[in-house]
């Protein structure tokens, strides 16, 4: 059975975040056992003050840990597409791609500021434009199957390739909107996923003046945080984990381990969300891919950033919380308070003091540039797996 539990767990009170009811979707269900989770247990605890979501693209896994009633949300990326791309012998996959590729193999009217993509004629090779409809195709197909597993958002990302394409950025996210409509999942439910660049932040503001919500993503730095907020995005997804990694490999004879509170990552997501606080920004923070600050316990940053407005973790960080029952005090304190440990001041951002500051900030600079690489090459993937799939033929 599919049907979700209610959430018995507060979301943090923001207008632009309210839970929504669930959709009705058409998801094939399969027998997955919930775990049973202890009341008394850290992800339990955790879910009281920090609001969870997923971070997994396999159904199977989603279907398990959404009815505990502790999982909100789910975040998807070009990786967890493409892995869905690529188990042709999983008919569940299967059909999505399938359905995705005959989709676009009508073509498209355009509007959203993208060309009309013709209908393929068979036995031809098919042209990027019918490939990149796919990929949204397959990027929705995948996100409505999700949001009939979870009652509050799904994120969705916008193609990596255009990350410094504000025009062509908010152009396909309009798509993907539209499309989701017309498969009857409201924009309310959708984040849409756009890269932490200058103009994956113009493109967000667009989207925000419509109701459309936004995820900035590849979220390494303070710069990035402000921007974010001062544009009006929804969420940004901060990567406490690969902050850690830059400073270890910075400095390969400087301290290779932290206590979690000193941990670079958590610092720097501490930061963020005290200057959302002390500035009245309703953004929310939601960090993302967790390291180990001792190098001994891969839950060190998730439990030095407890109280953080919402984290996105992979299943085995949940198994690893639900099997842990020691207290776990509120690292970050609710509401206005967070600001109080804010010393930061809110002049507006321009173009160029953004670009200054992205180029100063080493982690920022050099993490967010691999991040657009390792997704750009999980598209290229995907882009081959579309091209070779029969049902062009």
């Amino acid at each position: 059975d599919c049907k979700m539990l209610a959430n018995k767990m507060q979301l943090r009170q923001q207008p632009n975040l309210q839970r929504r009811g669930a959709c009705r979707l058409n998801v094939r269900c399969q027998a997955v056992a919930a775990p049973t989770i202890s009341k008394t247990s850290q992800l339990t605890q955790l879910a009281g003050m920090t609001v969870l979501s997923i971070d997994t693209g396999d159904l199977n896994l989603i279907r398990k840990w959404g009815p505990t009633g502790l999982i909100t949300d789910a975040t998807t990326n070009p990786l967890f597409v493409s892995q869905a791309a690529l188990k042709p012998n999983e008919p569940e996959y299967a059909s999505l791609v399938n359905a995705a590729v005959a989709a676009a193999k009508q073509g498209h009217l355009g509007g959203h500021g993208l060309p009309a993509v013709p209908a393929h004629k068979a036995g031809g090779k098919p042209s990027s434009a019918a490939i990149d409809l796919a990929i949204d195709h397959l990027s929705i197909n995948l996100g409505k199957q999700i949001l009939g597993l979870v009652q509050g958002y799904v994120s969705t990302e916008v193609d990596i390739r255009l990350s410094f394409d504000a025009a062509g950025s908010e152009a396909r996210a309009r798509r993907i909107i539209a499309l989701y409509e017309a498969a009857g999942v409201p924009r309310s439910r959708v984040l849409i996923k756009l890269a932490g660049t200058w103009e994956g932040i113009r493109a967000a503001e667009a989207l925000e003046r419509d109701g459309i919500r936004t995820n900035i993503t590849l979220v390494f730095g303070f710069a990035q945080a402000v921007a974010a907020a001062q544009a009006g995005c929804t969420l940004i997804s901060p990567f406490p984990g690969r902050v850690l990694e830059w400073v270890k490999a910075d400095n390969p004879k400087g301290p290779q381990s932290f206590e979690p509170a000193q941990d670079p990552g958590v610092v720097a997501v501490r930061r963020m969300q005290a200057f959302y606080r002390k500035h009245g920004y309703p953004t929310i923070c939601m960090p993302a891919s967790w390291r180990s600050s001792t190098g001994n316990d891969l839950l060190d940053e998730i439990r030095a950033l407890a109280g953080v407005d919402r984290m996105t973790m992979p299943p085995a960080l949940l198994e690893a919380l639900a099997a842990d029952e020691r207290p776990l005090p509120r690292a970050l304190a609710a509401g206005a308070a967070g600001g109080a440990e804010c010393t930061d001041g809110n002049e507006r951002l321009t173009e160029e003091s953004f670009r200054w500051q992205l180029t100063m900030d080493g982690a920022c600079n050099d993490k967010m540039a691999a991040g657009i690489r390792a997704f750009a090459g999980d598209t290229a993937r995907l882009v081959g797996v579309l091209e070779a799939h029969p049902g062009w033929h």
